[in-house]
């Protein structure tokens, strides 16, 4: 009957499991709710697992039977679902998934079902938890053709699980096949779980970066009192005359008790001018078109009419213009004259 009561519970939380990854909105309220309802599902898994002492550390693989091998990954499946848990703090997030790959992976050890391969990987990982990679070598080459070889075994086990899951007549009545499958889903998940490992490291190690290129509000408001000279709350205040400018001339009061100024300073029309003036464009806006220019430079005598191919055009003389004619005809005769009176 516990046995019965734990594979149902088992079969729930997988089935919510695989609703959850087949769901793209992972930002709404309703899957977070359907996450945390199936790492419970899990976690009442773990619980009935333990009271019902399924696991020993004086077992084999051998004395586990193929019906109880999958509870293997409950602590797997626990840790894979922890990492979609939406929350502000990132950190302890990974920090609970850590937890639950290192005691899945533990629990593998105990039963010896860690390949070679597999092994060596954690024991480095034991080693060296928060530098652990699946790449050692840093030469590109050798490292490329590890992904490689990594996406291959990991594609090869998924196309041999699903074949065994799709096929339940090859599965029914024969235990041999039941415990092949169970044991292709949990070398699969073991190289999921190594390869989640490191990727947590390097998430790890972004959020690092992070917090240190923009640090947190309480960062900034010391920062900002450090530079300003201020040591605590109580030297704060929204005084223009209390702040330090970064410069010694700019310390103290701007007027002295008659009236008299001390220190330059800038005067604003308003606070609700300098808040319009936030959002304003960083460039000039103009504030005429161009034909109101051209017109306001002509009335001031700027701009010069004419010009072009006619300005060098003399006009035809008006030969009814006897007086035009007489001033033309003086003009001429006083230049030759002038020509006379002053030779080259």
């Amino acid at each position: 009957m516990a046995d019965q009561s734990i594979k149902s519970l088992y079969t729930s939380a997988e089935r919510q499991r695989h609703a959850i990854e087949s769901s793209w909105q992972s930002n709404t309220a309703e899957y977070q709710q359907n996450l945390a309802s199936a790492i419970k599902t899990y976690d009442d898994c773990l619980r009935l697992a333990d009271r019902l002492s399924l696991f020993s550390p004086n077992e084999t693989l051998e004395d586990l039977t193929s019906g109880d091998l999958q509870y293997l990954l409950i602590n797997c499946r626990l840790a894979e679902l922890f990492l979609r848990v939406s929350s502000k703090d990132r950190k302890l997030v990974i920090q609970a998934s850590r937890d639950a790959f290192e005691r899945y992976l533990n629990l593998l050890e105990n039963y010896e079902l860690l390949s070679g391969s597999e092994r060596k990987l954690y024991n480095a990982y034991t080693e060296a938890p928060t530098s652990f990679s699946t790449i050692s070598t840093s030469d590109p080459n050798a490292r490329r053709n590890t992904k490689i070889a990594n996406f291959k075994q990991e594609k090869e086990l998924k196309k041999k699980s699903e074949f065994l899951a799709q096929n339940p007549a090859y599965l029914k009545n024969d235990d041999d096949a039941v415990r092949e499958l169970q044991l292709t889903n949990i070398t699969l998940c073991t190289h999921n779980t190594f390869q989640q490992l490191e990727s947590m490291n390097r998430e790890l190690e972004v959020l690092a970066m992070a917090s240190q290129t923009h640090p947190g509000p309480e960062s900034l408001e010391q920062d900002y009192r450090e530079r300003m000279g201020l040591r605590g709350k109580e030297d704060y205040s929204d005084r223009l005359d209390s702040r330090d400018m970064l410069s010694s001339a700019n310390k103290g009061p701007i007027l002295s008790a008659s009236g008299k100024p001390l220190r330059p300073f800038t005067l604003v029309e308003s606070r609700q001018t300098v808040k319009d003036g936030v959002f304003r464009p960083g460039h000039n806006l103009p504030t005429m078109s161009i034909d109101q220019y051209l017109e306001e430079e002509k009335a001031r005598g700027g701009i010069i009419e004419g010009g072009g191919e006619a300005s060098g055009l003399s006009p035809e003389p008006d030969e009814d213009n006897y007086e035009k004619g007489d001033q033309e005809t003086m003009k001429a005769r006083e230049w030759d004259e002038f020509v006379e009176e002053n030779p080259k």
